[in-house]
């Protein structure tokens, strides 16, 4: 059973699972390497996975075997465990409880796809409406109170297969980075009795420098302090702290947004490594007028190095104004 212990100068928790040694570094082919053995998430080899969590079947196919456009599995080599109770306990200063979760893993294709960008349209917004589904599928289970929800595309942005998925983790805390999120937009709610989140969409839409794109319904920008060069954000204009809350439409314009914007990613930049994150409001708390959902998206061009993790500090060799000019000369 992983474990989930806290920090207790901090408060940040660390998940010490054992079983995640075991991962794949690699399966499949890159660039010219040769398979060293069968993909697990192409078609034909739905043997190979644990067995399917969920799917879209247009053929209306049997689980488990080919036919489906996207499945969710279970990870493999799970940080979290889905099964038994979380058994918080303290050891002296030391806080733990038992690695309870959920992890899985959203194939969004069962060709043999490297680049998430290739995808169609209705593939983009067939992956966030599965997205959609296991969050409101999780939310049941009163022990998780936060869905994380993640793509590592490349070997430098921590993927260990090459065909294209996401993944989700449910947790039984709230994590520290969305903690310090929620502090900020709340104390900037609790002066201002507005959203912060809302005033920099404003903001962005009046000055335009940082902007990349937009439609009615999402704004995609270059933020004003990024910590990573050409680190793009994803925002609904309109106020909404729940990702899973989002209408048919706003999911159709989201999926636009997201498949521009990994479109400028890879032609301005060659494909690069990259990951990205939703960042939504916590599951057992209300929704609140403070929190506005998001997805963020980093490139990984640069290494964080002694400083960044000594002081907390990023050094960002390129200025946000430049990578959103960059990213707006794109044709797509």
């Amino acid at each position: 059973m992983p474990e989930l212990r806290k920090d207790p100068v901090i408060g940040r928790w660390v998940i010490i699972s054992t079983g995640r040694a075991r991962r794949p570094n690699h399966i499949g082919p890159r660039h010219d390497s040769q398979v060293t053995g069968p993909c697990p998430f192409c078609a034909e080899n739905e043997h190979v996975t644990p067995p399917e969590i969920m799917a879209y079947r247009p053929d209306g196919s049997r689980p488990n075997t080919p036919g489906w456009t996207l499945r969710v599995v279970p990870n493999k080599f799970p940080a979290l465990m889905i099964e038994g109770e979380l058994d918080r306990r303290g050891e002296g200063v030391f806080d733990l409880m038992n690695g309870v979760g959920a992890h899985e893993v959203i194939i969004e294709t069962p060709r043999h796809e490297t680049n998430m960008g290739t995808l169609s349209e209705k593939q983009f917004e067939d992956v966030l409406w599965a997205y959609r589904d296991r969050i409101l599928d999780l939310r049941k289970d009163k022990r998780f109170r936060y869905i994380l929800i993640f793509k590592n595309q490349g070997i430098e942005a921590g993927a260990t297969l090459e065909h294209t998925h996401s993944q989700l983790i449910a947790l039984p805390i709230v994590p520290i980075n969305v903690l310090e999120e929620l502090s900020g937009a709340k104390g900037y709610h609790r002066y201002k009795e507005r959203c912060i989140y809302c005033d920099i969409v404003r903001q962005e839409l009046e000055d335009r420098t940082r902007v990349v794109g937009e439609n009615g319904a999402f704004v995609v920008i270059c933020p004003f302090a990024p910590r990573f060069p050409f680190e793009t954000w994803i925002l609904p204009k309109k106020h909404s702290p729940c990702f899973e809350h989002a209408s048919k439409q706003e999911y159709a314009e989201l999926s636009r947004s997201l498949r521009e914007t990994l479109i400028r990613l890879n032609q301005a930049l060659n494909d690069p490594p990259f990951n990205y994150i939703i960042h939504s409001n916590p599951l057992q708390e209300p929704e609140n007028g403070h929190y506005h959902w998001h997805i963020e998206i980093m490139p990984k061009l640069t290494q964080v190095a002694g400083f960044e993790w000594g002081s907390g500090f990023y050094i960002n060799p390129v200025t946000p104004e430049d990578s959103a000019r960059s990213l707006r000369e794109i044709a797509l």
